[in-house]
């Protein structure tokens, strides 16, 4: 059989997992703290018919060899988790992080991080995310509350109606050494893995940690147009390795007629 069939085939399968990982980032677009993918690909062994720099007659040297590629395949799925855009909600619990961070929450009886700050109060005062999960640490808004201030380095205040603080916490955030490496669960969630290594606590503001904005929320990072873009390149590479396969197929055919 002729390899170029497995080759093209190879290609195709590659596209297929592109399109995926785009179609992924644009059903994001509007989902907040979202952060978009890349799959990257790297080619596969190669078939040497002639070694390069072997020696022929007259003690010459071949210039340049054979060598037949035998395709390609997916090396890994790259998360990106540059900045996205901020909207104004003017809601108290909407917290967006400038920079780098993540927040905690409590997920069962593991820790989870999360970019997305969209908080709300369950039925006892507490702030916790859409699911329930609770931010950590743990902080119950009192029932005299009149307003909830947020400051950039994280200092959480109820206040009552004279502006007094009636309740107070420091909310800090978490940065990993390489955040590619997270583990995505889902949910807005990720998880500490060997790559990303441990969770390091600090205080919004200071060294390398992002700070805090009250009544925002951090958007996805998607860029529609150049993802449009994306597709479009991996769709007609889609389309040339079928139309390899095809012609392969012809030329196969033409040999299997050459005897009637």
């Amino acid at each position: 059989m002729m390899r170029s069939l497995w080759t093209a085939a190879t290609g195709m399968v590659a596209q297929q997992l592109n399109i995926d990982v785009l179609s992924n980032n644009l059903a994001n677009v509007n989902t907040s703290g979202f952060k978009k993918s890349r799959a990257e690909f790297e080619d596969l062994m190669y078939q040497t018919m002639k070694i390069a720099g072997s020696a022929t007659d007259g003690d010459n040297t071949i210039p340049v060899g054979i060598q037949v590629g035998m395709g390609v395949r997916p090396t890994a799925v790259h998360k990106f988790f540059s900045q996205g855009d901020f909207q104004n909600t003017g809601n108290a619990l909407d917290i967006a992080i400038e920079g780098e961070g993540f927040f905690q929450v409590e997920v069962g009886d593991q820790l989870m991080y999360t970019r997305a700050g969209a908080f709300k109060l369950n039925q006892d005062g507490t702030i916790v995310t859409a699911n329930g999960y609770v931010l950590q640490p743990e902080f119950a808004v009192p029932a005299e509350t009149k307003s909830l201030s947020i400051s950039e380095t994280g200092r959480i205040s109820a206040l009552d109606a004279n502006g007094d603080e009636i309740a107070g916490a420091d909310l800090p955030l978490y940065t990993f050494i390489n955040p590619a490496g997270l583990d995505a669960r889902g949910r807005n969630l990720y998880v500490p893995s060997e790559a990303s290594g441990d969770a390091e606590e600090g205080v919004p503001g200071t060294d390398n940690v992002g700070t805090l904005a009250q009544g925002f929320l951090e958007m996805s990072n998607v860029e529609v147009v150049d993802e449009m873009v994306t597709m479009i390149v991996g769709q007609r590479a889609y389309e040339m390795n079928s139309k390899a396969i095809q012609t392969s197929d012809s030329m196969l055919q033409t040999a299997v007629n050459l005897k009637r």
